[in-house]
């Protein structure tokens, strides 16, 4: 093993050469030569790269105290130093590495210290106090999330699972530091960050808040437990919205994803979306991908060290220690969801019911040391001790030197643990709960050997896999068990050891073809190549950060040509076209209040709301809804205008529309959603009657879909239908997410099934099934009165041209409005809408707008709150839209 040692005492001596050399082909991030001559060639500047900042709460470094200093060593067997391999070539990324040391190193050492790692490893330290430290990850990581995420609930009052707010605040300020050394190595927001494990959670949030376009991975290498266990966590929000400001968050199985898509759908209404096998979250306009793909092992890694002598001593020591006896071999940690106990359980079953192999049967288990420290451990350590001790006292046999479990509770080297590898027969992996466990994979490569090794006898393994562990699916010629049964993995220990040879080595083909293509390079290599697709365009987008603590901050992400409304821009406009048309939608719009959810199929988050959350629901008071006077007010001013044919859009009922702006008998309205329209003639043309978008409509169709509302409605609590004259819709919002979703896709399915032959369309939307005919919509709605109210605008366009011909300068002062010309629209059109429902007018404007005919106009297409949107312009709220069109009349909005 090639090493990089030294004190760091004496930097004049590195720098001169006298220091150690360092590492040549060892795989290490940073410059191979630490040697500085006078005879060196002048460097040239070196070329911008786009940097990959591989985060980690522990560098890949051994280090050790020595006599003159601390001592360095590149840690080969570290995953994220493995990593490493499977960076993308073209384009070529720099490799940096950002975490913590395994040790305190003093103040006065600090930035020396990072100075060489940098410049040896490309590898920036981070220092976190040690108060902190402990706090952080003895205590928050290791007490509190890493027992949650493995499915253990701090029941007991005295547990130290127990949520503590200042264990929270320690992990947090953690993670600030890391955050703060990211953001000084990372010079723009155009390098990749790939964050590891459950100790960097919020680390996402922190960057997206520095670097709002920062191109973010992280990749939990831990179980992701059931939204009933996630959800019992107080900060469970913080958690879940850091995890959403990642662009790519990687999982081992499906288990996990689904976990966590189920918690992203009960606890912020996201759904997510499956397109060409990948699966997809919209958050605030961002694409956010998950990946499923288990680690791999490095192959070379291990298959080189069969060239060691030290390999090779002890595996001869092991053959002949263990002569004549089948061998199953166990490596874990001290830990409570290792199983361990459970396994040597099993063993002893197993040894009870066959007696023919005592004697001829070990259990090799290692044990490392425990990483934390409490009651259940000591508790574990205890029953396992015990447990070998019964098992040893009961069935060994002294005199012949036979020990039916041969244990060491130790730290055993890597050369050591390959050597007990090569020599066993099967590998048990009895993890009650576990993120992956490699213990298989490596098992399969030293048993393969490399091409020629005669010493490794036949190419054949066996695995006893817990069915809880991320690498059980990928192993499809184990033998899965659960581990909590004892009699099963009794049962499964004995069929690997009485499997025929032929089944044996098939098995093993199987196990060693996996392993040997799905490396931790190809893992490394899949897992960026899929970070860079799914930021492939942040460069282009226009964000803003919403929100300030972890639970409220969220970076909306919107096109780059989306603006804000500039309100001289739109009166300019305004006061010289000479027919205009403006649409308006009500609610969320005019009004601050909660639209009905007539029709509607939800808003677009807007800046205090949840991506997905629909504005209230039918609970809320038609009174408190009603028109303000301020409304009023300008709705009458702009239709006093002859020049003006105003518009409002609303989902609420013909009758309530009618009773609320009967004060404005000249404006248009639309109700419900598009379906019905009430044109009107200008300024003292008074009201129209009411017209069907699609006359004629057949409505037989209600009598069918009713009663199979009624049926789901009855057995999906938290459901409702509403009624209306055009529509029927069942609403699921306040139903379990998962039923209510699952009854939703059925509805679905067998509506479809049953007006297959009617003039209707089925629409799902995140919290309700709607039928309505066929046609209807806010954007048909929008055309059909354009159409109808272009040939209106043209005959008043008339008069107004000639009026203005005769008086070049109107008496305010204010440009002379310019004429439409003959055979064209109106040359000013405003559209303002706040909801999905709304984005179809958006669309139908762009398609009339291609037609230069119909509208060679000024458009003015505007959504209300900063959010993705078919609307080239915003405004933040209603009262920024009632500010807009009081200017445009001149008039000064009434006090509420």
């Amino acid at each position: 093993m090639q090493t990089a040692k030294g004190s760091y005492h004496n930097l004049a001596a590195l720098i001169s050469g006298e220091g150690p050399a360092t590492p040549g082909a060892t795989g290490l991030a940073g410059p191979r030569h630490s040697r500085l001559s006078a005879e060196s060639p002048a460097i040239e500047p070196p070329i911008k790269t786009t940097r990959l900042i591989i985060v980690s709460n522990h560098l890949p470094l051994r280090v050790k105290r020595g006599g003159s200093g601390w001592e360095f060593e590149w840690d080969e067997d570290a995953l994220v130093a493995q990593a490493k391999e499977g960076v993308p070539k073209d384009p070529p990324l720099e490799v940096m590495y950002v975490g913590s040391l395994p040790v305190d190193i003093g103040v006065e050492e600090q930035e020396r210290i990072a100075n060489e790692l940098k410049r040896l490893y490309n590898c920036c330290p981070v220092y976190i106090d040690k108060d902190v430290k402990e706090k952080y990850y003895k205590g928050f990581c290791k007490q509190q999330l890493w027992p949650l995420f493995h499915y253990i609930l701090p029941v007991s009052p005295s547990s130290s699972g127990r949520f503590d707010i200042e264990l929270w605040q320690s992990y947090v300020k953690a993670n600030k530091s890391f955050a703060d050394k990211v953001v000084e190595e990372s010079a723009s927001d155009t390098d990749f960050v790939w964050i590891h494990d459950y100790h960097l959670l919020v680390l996402p949030s922190l960057l997206r808040k520095r670097f709002n376009r920062i191109r973010c991975g992280l990749f939990l290498h831990s179980p992701f437990p059931s939204s009933e266990i996630f959800r019992t966590f107080p900060k469970r929000e913080e958690l879940l919205r850091s995890l959403l400001n990642a662009d790519l968050i990687g999982f081992h199985t499906f288990d996990y994803a689904r976990h966590f898509l189920s918690c992203c759908s009960r606890m912020l209404g996201l759904e997510h979306e499956t397109s060409r096998g990948s699966i997809t979250l919209d958050y605030y306009g961002r694409t956010v991908g998950l990946k499923i793909m288990p680690t791999g092992v490095n192959p070379g890694r291990y298959l080189e060290g069969f060239s060691w002598d030290e390999f090779k001593w002890r595996r001869g020591e092991l053959r002949a220690q263990f002569a004549g006896c089948a061998v199953l071999v166990g490596c874990d940690d001290m830990d409570v969801f290792k199983g361990i106990e459970l396994k040597l359980q099993a063993y002893e079953r197993l040894l009870d019911h066959n007696p023919e192999m005592r004697g001829k049967l070990v259990l090799v288990q290692v044990t490392n040391p425990p990483r934390s420290s409490g009651r259940d451990i000591n508790e574990l350590h205890d029953t396992v001790v015990a447990l070998v001790e019964g098992i040893n006292r009961k069935y060994g046999r002294p005199a012949q030197g036979y020990s039916p479990v041969h244990y060491l509770e130790r730290h055993v080297p890597l050369h050591e643990r390959m050597a007990f590898y090569s020599i066993a027969d099967c590998a048990v992996v009895t993890a009650t709960r576990d993120g992956m466990n490699l213990v298989p994979y490596e098992y399969v490569v030293c048993r393969e050997g490399p091409p020629g090794d005669s010493e490794n006898g036949p190419r054949d393994s066996m695995l006893v896999v817990s069915e809880f562990v991320g690498c059980s699916p990928s192993l499809s010629g184990a033998i899965r068990v659960n581990p909590w049964s004892v009699e099963s993995v009794c049962d499964g220990m004995y069929a690997a050891v009485r499997m025929p040879l032929e089944h044996r080595r098939l098995r093993h083909e199987k196990h060693w073809r996996y392993v040997s293509q799905h490396t931790v390079g190809y893992w490394a290599s899949s897992f960026i190549s899929d970070l860079q697709r799914v930021t492939r365009n942040h460069v282009s987008m226009k964000c803003y950060g919403l929100g300030l603590g972890l639970d409220t901050f969220r970076m909306v992400a919107l096109d780059a040509n989306f603006r804000k409304l500039e309100e001289g821009a739109v009166t300019s406009a305004y006061a010289t076209s000479a027919v205009r048309v403006l649409l308006l939608d009500y609610d969320g719009t005019l009004t601050g209040g909660a639209s009905s959810h007539l029709g509607g199929s939800g808003h677009l988050p807007s800046a205090s709301h949840s991506h997905h959350a629909h504005l209230a629901s039918s609970g809320a008071s038609p009174g408190s809804e009603a028109p303000s006077e301020a409304v009023l007010a300008v709705l009458r001013a702009l239709t006093a205008d002859t020049r003006n044919r105003v518009c409002l859009f609303s989902g609420r009922p013909k009758a309530e529309l009618t009773e609320w702006f009967a004060s404005v008998p000249s404006l248009g309205l639309v109700a419900e959603n598009g379906c019905y329209v009430r044109l009107a003639g200008g300024a003292g043309g008074g009201a129209g009657e009411w017209e069907a978008l699609v006359p004629h409509a057949d409505y037989s169709w209600k009598k069918m879909a009713l009663p199979i509302l009624q049926q789901y409605q009855e057995s999906t609590d938290g459901s409702s239908i509403e009624a209306k004259e055009s529509a029927l819709v069942w609403w699921y919002r306040d139903a379990d997410p998962d039923f209510g979703s699952w009854q939703a896709k059925e509805l679905l399915d067998h509506l479809e099934g049953v007006l297959s032959n009617k003039p209707v369309e089925i629409v799902g939307t995140n919290g309700s099934v709607e039928i309505k005919p066929q046609g209807v919509s806010k954007g048909r709605a929008a055309e059909r009165l354009l159409t109808s109210l272009f040939a209106a605008a043209q005959a008043a366009a008339a008069p107004a041209g000639a009026a203005a011909a005769a008086s070049p300068a109107q008496g305010n002062g204010e440009p002379a409005p310019r004429r439409s010309q003959a055979g064209s629209g109106p040359d000013f059109v405003l559209c303002v809408g706040d909801d999905r429902s709304d984005e179809d007018m958006f669309t139908s404007l762009e398609t009339m707008r291609a037609n230069p005919r119909l509208m060679s106009s000024e458009v003015y297409a505007c959504t209300v709150g900063q959010k993705p949107s078919r609307a080239p312009f915003y405004l933040n709220d209603p009262s920024d839209v009632l500010h807009l069109l009081a200017r445009l009349v001149n008039i000064s909005l009434p006090q509420s």
